[in-house]
């Protein structure tokens, strides 16, 4: 095969007019060292498998409902961190923004303000997007590094929360609770196993029209879309998976009381995963955002306006991490002072990386923060379940980490001599 007729490395659906061409093209690019997410999906499947041997009830249908809520926080937060590692940046902040958001959520539904639960979720999250917003203009109107700007933003939001329990009378002891509202069910509290199968055909039903819309409306115009095959596997692995989920969520948990069901967290993130995947991919802003991280003087070069979509940028982050604060409130039913916000952020930078998104910027989608969410609650649970001590599961998890950056140095190097 001479020079000209060496195969490059291209998106599949880019070359692939069947479904031959399209798993050659694949292969290319595995072997030129863009694996994806394949290197993730092999590490969390010898994780269940471990722990499903060493503890059979680790896929028992409670366990997986479980680890599924405890996932929830982790996604969120790898998520709110994905918009500022895509632009090559950092944000320390996510921790206490997320905890401030949640308090302020907390405060308005509890008594004297009670507020409409919807209101109160609305002003926390405004509040939050502020703050990232705040935070983004000082990391580029005065071009501080981001580093600085959101480790300051650490200690000051850590700070204006304990301020904002001092000044509501019904903290006690820092702690305001949220018990019996709309917003302690979302994690503790399931959709009926009739509106999860309703809800499940049609997600799949809308995913299929759209994604066959598309690929045969990009085929007809002459431009790239995956062999309809690929497209049509791709929405039965989405139904399988989806009918499984509702399976084991259907499952009877409870001892003794009924206790079945979705949780209705589970399809609030995945609603938000979907979301901001259709923001990065879809939209103009999404693709500034990798245009910058990957080289922001091209990007400037390029007339992208790089100081506001940095700036978008933090506060989607900010307004990422009050969701988790939202979970994060639920699961407790309750909001404190005492929460570890800089604990909180390590595992926001994890589950990014963990799932594959780049410390070096330009690279990382919201599927990475899911994997990489999921992940860790799975290592946290199965050691749980094993009785490992909290400082075992901590270098359990710092493991995983080191193992995930060493995979994406790897992989980067090998796509570069490539």
């Amino acid at each position: 095969m001479s020079e000209l007729e060496e195969p490059i490395v291209a998106m599949p659906e880019v070359v692939a007019d069947s479904l031959g061409e399209y798993l050659r093209a694949w292969w290319v690019r595995i072997k030129n060292g863009d694996s994806g997410v394949l290197p993730i999906l092999a590490g969390l499947a010898i994780i269940i498998v471990i722990f499903q041997v060493q503890e059979p009830v680790f896929l028992s249908a409670g366990n997986i409902v479980n680890l599924l809520t405890q996932a929830a926080v982790f996604v969120l937060l790898g998520l709110a961190e994905i918009f500022a590692l895509v632009l090559s940046e950092i944000d320390l902040s996510t921790g206490f923004v997320a905890a401030v958001g949640g308090m302020i959520i907390a405060e308005l539904l509890a008594s004297p303000n009670n507020w409409p639960w919807w209101s109160a979720v609305l002003a926390g999250l405004a509040a939050t997007a502020a703050i990232g917003a705040l935070q983004g203009t000082l990391i580029t109107r005065l071009r501080l590094p981001s580093f600085i700007v959101t480790l300051a933003g650490l200690l000051g939001w850590e700070g204006v929360l304990i301020w904002l329990a001092d000044i509501d009378k019904g903290a006690v002891g820092g702690v305001v609770r949220i018990s019996n509202s709309v917003v302690y069910n979302l994690v503790n509290g399931n959709m009926s196993p009739l509106a999860g199968w309703i809800t499940l055909v049609v997600v799949v039903g809308l995913y299929a029209a759209v994604t066959v819309t598309r690929t045969v409306r990009r085929r007809r115009q002459g431009l790239s879309a995956p062999p309809l095959s690929i497209t049509v596997a791709t929405i039965a692995v989405v139904g399988v998976v989806g009918v499984a989920l509702v399976v084991v969520c259907n499952v009877n948990r409870g001892s003794l009381v009924p206790l079945q069901g979705v949780p209705w967290v589970v399809p609030f993130v995945l609603a938000v995963v979907l979301a901001w995947s259709w923001l990065f991919a879809r939209t103009r802003t999404g693709r500034y955002m990798y245009a910058i991280g990957a080289n922001p003087e091209a990007a400037r070069r390029a007339g992208i306006n790089v100081a506001r979509v940095r700036t978008i940028g933090f506060m989607m982050a900010s307004l990422t991490a009050g969701m988790a604060g939202l979970v994060y409130e639920s699961r407790l039913g309750s909001i404190a002072t005492d929460v570890d916000g800089g604990t909180l952020v390590l595992y926001a930078v994890a589950a990014a990386v963990i799932g594959g998104a780049s410390l070096f910027g330009g690279r990382g989608k919201p599927v990475h923060a899911l994997l990489g969410g999921v992940v860790i609650a799975a290592v946290y649970n199965g050691l749980g379940l094993l009785g490992v001590s909290a400082a075992g599961q901590d270098m359990a998890t710092a493991l995983v980490l080191l193992a995930a950056v060493s995979v994406d140095s790897l992989v980067r190097r090998r796509g570069r001599s490539a």
